[in-house]
Parts: C-alpha cells; sequence; structure tokens
C-alpha cells in the first residue's frame, strides 16, 4: 500500500490535510470523485476528528507521500 496526501483548500490561507493509504493513485483518484459534492468525516493522525463538505472546498490537491522514518 501507498500513502497519499490529500489537501482540501478553502482559500488561500484554511486547508486540511487528510492521509489515506491506497494501492494506486488511481485509486485515491477514484475516492476524490467518489465523495464529491458530498460530507465525508476523518479523524487526522494528532486525533482531530474533521467533517466537511467536498463541494465547498476550492481545490483538492492530491500527491503520493513518502514519511520519513525518525
Amino acid at each position: 500500500m501507498k500513502e497519499f496526501k490529500i489537501t482540501y483548500f478553502f482559500d488561500d490561507t484554511h486547508y486540511i490535510r487528510r492521509f489515506v493509504h491506497m494501492a494506486s493513485q488511481q485509486q485515491a483518484e477514484k475516492l476524490i470523485r467518489d465523495e464529491r459534492d458530498q460530507y465525508i468525516s476523518f479523524t487526522d493522525n494528532r486525533g482531530i476528528y474533521h467533517e466537511l463538505h467536498t463541494g465547498h472546498v476550492r481545490i483538492i490537491q492530491l500527491a503520493e507521500y513518502h514519511r520519513k522514518d525518525t
């Protein structure tokens, strides 16, 4: 599984990041398309719960994430 970072931008300074594990970028892109124009919710790695409507997001950015081991 690969890890992907999805960033939801609401304006120039406000955004939320979400990390998902998928087999490919195509699957991650499909997830974004399938969630279009509806409410989604998730808890981030800090334990913070997020709920947002994807139709109110200005930009959704997807990138493969390479976590550095510390």
